[in-house]
């Protein structure tokens, strides 16, 4: 860790109550946690106590205090995913593992923890790996997973792979569908919205399939590119109130049609998304 690298991310954002926890999560998107001297040079180089940094950083469950390892598997435990052998679920990856929840394997390849709820309860029991959600999981899965994990979960067959499914989405403003049934991606109506960067604006076409990362674009732009989206129809920005937590870009977020919201993240190449499924009737 560098001090210059925590002074930077200090100088990024404001040192009010709001700022601190963007300190803290800039910090957490560049190291994966919150290392013990990162939160020193916070409290020197803002004037906060240790004891009102370390208040915030253990109230707020988003962040860790100790590094975690490469892959992230958490398996829900909420009513619903409990009913159905979720804590079975659970015990078969500590058992895989062998570590506990909230453990993180001494190759620092797993780290397993147990969540309440991760909002997609009719498809329960729900484990979700880096970002990949597995639906109606038993214990005979859980070494199929983990084998995934390791080959790496962004290689997808979309034919074949239970994880891809396709969802229709709108505008969250002016609630247009966002959907093009004139121009298929992956055999489904691709997602069309707008986006600019730079001097540039033009659309961009997404796979409507959830976990394919395939897209059509009329401008090529090179990796690591934040660009802004906006809705085709009235024109807002459809910017989502979190930052990535891998590369802090904003999010870019769009309604799920029955309920719900997916997020993905604006800079090019970065594959981080998120869909949150509550509110959705199965």
């Amino acid at each position: 860790m560098k001090t210059e690298d925590i002074e930077a991310i200090l100088e990024k954002y404001s040192i009010s109550r709001g700022g601190l926890i963007s300190i803290l999560q800039g910090i957490q998107s560049k190291y994966g946690y919150l290392p013990e001297k990162s939160l020193n040079i916070v409290s020197e180089k803002t004037g906060r106590s240790l004891v009102d940094i370390y208040g915030v950083a253990t109230f707020y469950k988003s962040f860790r205090l100790k590094p975690r390892g490469k892959h992230l598997i958490s398996v829900c435990l909420g009513t619903a995913c409990h009913v159905r052998g979720g804590p079975v679920i659970a015990e078969e990856f500590e058992r895989q593992l062998e570590i506990k929840a909230g453990e993180t394997t001494p190759d620092k390849e797993f780290t397993l923890q147990a969540v309440n709820c991760l909002g997609a309860c009719a498809l329960g029991p729900i484990v979700v790996v880096d970002g990949h959600y597995f639906s109606n999981v038993n214990t005979t899965k859980v070494k199929q997973i983990i084998n995934k994990a390791r080959e790496g979960l962004d290689k997808v067959e979309i034919k074949t792979d239970e994880r891809i499914f396709p969802v229709e989405v709108s505008c969250p403003r002016c609630n247009h569908t966002l959907m093009d049934p004139f121009n298929l991606i992956d055999g489904y109506p691709s997602i069309r919205v707008t986006t600019s960067f730079g001097r540039k604006h033009g659309w961009l076409r997404l796979s409507c399939l959830y976990g394919s990362y395939n897209t059509e674009v009329e401008y090529e732009i090179s990796e690591d590119t934040v660009r802004n989206f906006f809705c085709p129809h009235c024109h807002a920005e459809l910017i989502g109130v979190t930052n990535c937590p891998n590369c802090d870009a904003p999010m870019v977020s769009m309604i799920v049609r029955g309920g719900g919201m997916i997020q993905i993240c604006s800079r090019r190449g970065c594959k981080e998304h998120k869909l949150d499924l509550n509110g959705i009737n199965f």
